[in-house]
């Protein structure tokens, strides 16, 4: 029997912990489901770096050196992600990132099946401009994300005719947000778009219903914050209700009606109980594991260069729609869906089928249409 040590390396303590756990927990209920059906032998190996830097490079050389792993599972940052792969590549293994990203990036040693900004930013701001308006203030964390999410976000406004209103980044978990709602309330954009993360989220979105109460004019209606890195599994954190309204892209939410969404969520309820929301991130570290496992048990070895290779042409059911990465670019095929929140769950508002991802963004589309024409997006519920 194959033997597949798998180092599932995630902050599930700290600033960004409940990301972490969720993409911990999806892929730990991968390995339970197929260890009882499957000809491979799964042992994983743990880390929880907390969010510090020393630690994720201190784990994932200790996952490849003295645990025996070849493959990785794990990080949620990018800072994190590009802290890992030198010793990554040292060791010729292979990472599997599952997080949303935001792109100008293709190694041969990382398998990316989190969505790059061809898959959630593009389509997101094609739905939101003609909709909503060209104003738009940025915000975003204090590191790679937020400056090349704002950095496309910028080029997209530009290209189309609108206007950065405004911009701000906070460090990661800094939840001192005042300054940049008082600067929202005086710019008056038509919406707002969110590359925070954490906790400097959270309490961007309850300072924001605050200004909504007191000024209709930033109500969710009127002046949406929306997001590509907001997930269900923060909802209890910010407050069930608080952020009503407010609109998320995403390639997975735990309201998709289809047969596989509901099989995973029938054994969430049966580990974790029934009120556990899936988010993309526990879907797509649950999808991650069964797409690594099924390369391995193609070729017969857990080789990363072997590995690689079966990944092209495979295509792995999930609850995601069936994962294919493109040998390309080592990036999977994945949906747009854009969602509203409503208590504890996304309503699907938007879909569009999965896209081969392009991570340098060489097919960018430009956004022409005037405000009030309906974008080319397919109407879910």
């Amino acid at each position: 029997m194959t033997a597949l040590r798998l180092g599932i390396l995630f902050s599930t303590s700290g600033d960004y912990g409940v990301l972490g756990r969720d993409c911990r927990d999806g892929a730990m209920i991968a390995i339970e489901e197929l260890r009882g059906g499957c000809s491979i032998a799964i042992e994983p190996v743990f880390g929880d770096p907390g969010g510090s830097s020393e630690r994720y490079i201190q784990l994932v050389r200790r996952m490849l050196q003295d645990d025996g792993c070849r493959h990785v599972i794990g990080t949620v940052t990018s800072q994190a992600r590009k802290d890992v792969i030198p010793v990554i590549e040292k060791h010729d293994a292979l990472l599997w990132y599952v997080c949303p990203y935001e792109g100008f990036e293709a190694n041969p040693n990382v398998i990316y099946t989190g969505a790059c900004p061809n898959q959630h930013l593009l389509p997101l701001f094609e739905y939101m401009m003609p909709a909503c308006g060209r104003r738009v203030y940025l915000t975003g964390a204090n590191y790679i994300w937020g400056w090349e999410m704002n950095r496309l976000a910028r080029e997209i406004v530009t290209e189309a005719g609108g206007e950065i209103v405004g911009e701000r980044c906070l460090p990661i978990g800094d939840p001192d947000v005042d300054r940049i709602v008082a600067e929202v309330a005086i710019r008056r954009p038509n919406f707002i778009l969110s590359n925070m993360l954490g906790p400097s989220n959270h309490a961007f979105l309850r300072a924001m219903r605050e200004l909504g109460r007191r000024d209709p004019v930033f109500r969710p209606e009127r002046c949406p914050v929306v997001s590509c890195d907001l997930t269900e599994c923060e909802l209890p954190e910010i407050g069930f209700g608080v952020a009503d309204g407010q609109l998320a892209a995403a390639s997975y939410f735990d309201s998709l009606d289809t047969s596989a969404n509901r099989a995973l969520k029938a054994q969430v309820a049966a580990r974790f109980g029934s009120e556990r929301r899936v988010s993309s991130y526990f879907a797509t570290g649950y999808a991650t594991v069964g797409l690594c496992v099924e390369a391995v048990t193609r070729c017969g070895t857990d080789d990363p260069v072997k590995v690689r290779a079966a990944l092209a042409g495979l295509e792995a059911p999930s609850p995601l729609g069936p994962l294919l990465v493109d040998p390309a670019t080592n990036h999977a095929n994945l949906p747009f869906l854009l969602g509203r929140i409503s208590g504890a769950d996304f309503v699907i508002l938007q879909s569009r089928p999965a896209a081969v991802a392009d991570p340098y963004l060489i097919r960018k589309r430009t956004i022409a249409q005037p405000r009030g024409a309906q974008p080319p997006l397919r109407v879910v519920s």
